[in-house]
């Protein structure tokens, strides 16, 4: 089988194996290097174009703590990307059907639409693409809708769920061959985007481990990374006819067992080698939450604008804007660009974080690594960088 990632894999493999700085080290690495020595900052936009902020959707009780959240926290950090978990908690005119529980309606959506647009904060919002169609034993909306959508129905939902487990089953996935399925997806899509006068759209495609079953009558025995790459140029063609960008997690394009990354950082289904067949205007998000490993470098040598994502590790997060500005600051003029940004992640309920954010309710010991220190102490990081 031809080996796609011979042209980069030399490179990455060196930044793979350097070793990992400390915290200090890093910022004393950020001061000797970093433009703040100069006399006079650079601007941030030269240093880190994209500077985002990944959260869910607040449920419609804690829209205004939201907006508040926005306009006080947000705003004054100039985080300019706000990437919203939507999935389908929203009032879908389009499919009533799909509508899930505690979902925003369109005046809440025009809420959010105001503040970030009064800010000059960008909205991309996301529904969950091909894989996490349903978390662990449990079927998410477009599934329970649309069962025959299903890629592995064989699979029985299990009683006490486990990993791992005889049939592999972590998060389902929807068959992309579906001939009914885009019809579907598409209209909820745009009414999305819409909704949110969004001109870009975030569809997930991460962790896909049910890809291409040997037992599915339509896409059974053919190759994983050919059924990833036309799902994504799918969406992409479709989004781009209304002036729309298209970005996923970069996971499953990682090639799992070269890198040694692991199975939910990385692929070890082949859908890796997707990564020469999908178009290069689609925007990757690159998630490293413990380890700040350098593939932002790989994606970008592939033609592709990454955005690097932390999560809860303000070592790993500080360390990774750090590289950020050295690679764009090392690149060639065609590659510099394409190092696009930092995006935090949240991974919880708006309200759990803003609580945690806040304070609120918290007894005890503080925990060392949470998704609200790491946002404080990345951004104040960034804010460090420049102006």
């Amino acid at each position: 089988m031809r080996n796609y990632l011979l042209p980069t894999i030399a490179v990455i493999a060196f930044f793979l194996t350097q070793p990992q700085t400390t915290r200090a080290q890093s910022q004393q690495t950020a001061q000797a290097q970093s433009p703040q020595t100069a006399p006079t900052q650079r601007p941030l936009d030269s240093l880190v174009p994209v500077r985002g902020f990944c959260i869910d959707a607040p449920r419609p009780a804690g829209v205004d703590s939201f907006v508040h959240f926005i306009n006080e926290e947000l705003a004054p950090r100039k985080v300019n990307t706000l990437l919203l978990l939507v999935d389908y908690h929203y009032q879908f005119k389009t499919h009533p059907e799909l509508t899930d529980s505690f979902a925003l309606s369109n005046a809440d959506a025009k809420k959010i639409v105001k503040a970030c647009t009064r800010n000059n904060i960008r909205i991309i919002p996301q529904i969950n693409l091909l894989g996490h169609q349903g978390w662990e034993q449990h079927p998410g909306k477009l599934l329970q809708a649309y069962p025959e959508f299903d890629e592995t129905p064989w699979v029985p939902n299990p009683e006490h769920y486990v990993w791992p487990n005889a049939d592999n089953l972590y998060c389902r996935s929807y068959c992309p061959l579906h001939p009914k399925l885009h019809e579907v997806l598409f209209a909820v899509i745009d009414e999305l985007c819409d909704a949110f006068e969004s001109n870009a759209f975030h569809g997930g495609m991460d962790e896909v481990f049910y890809l291409a079953e040997a037992k599915c009558p339509r896409c059974g025995g053919q190759d994983p990374a050919l059924i990833f790459a036309n799902e994504v140029r799918a969406i992409h063609d479709h989004l781009a006819q209304k002036g729309r960008e298209f970005w996923i997690w970069g996971d499953r394009l990682i090639d799992g067992k070269t890198t040694g990354i692991g199975l939910w950082e990385a692929s070890y289904n082949n859908s890796w080698r997707a990564i020469d067949l999908i178009p290069k205007d689609v925007v990757i998000c690159d998630w490293h939450y413990e380890r700040p490993d350098k593939t932002a470098v790989y994606f970008a040598m592939k033609g592709f604008r990454v955005v690097t994502c932390p999560w809860r590790n303000s070592e790993s997060g500080i360390a990774q804007v750090d590289d950020l500005v050295r690679f764009r600051d090392g690149s060639t003029k065609e590659m510099k660009p394409r190092f696009y940004g930092i995006v935090e992640t949240t991974w919880s309920q708006t309200r759990l974080f803003l609580n945690g954010f806040y304070g609120i309710g918290q007894t005890g010991t503080t925990r060392p690594n949470t998704a609200w220190k790491c946002f404080r102490d990345v951004y104040q990081h960034i804010g460090s960088l420049g102006n």
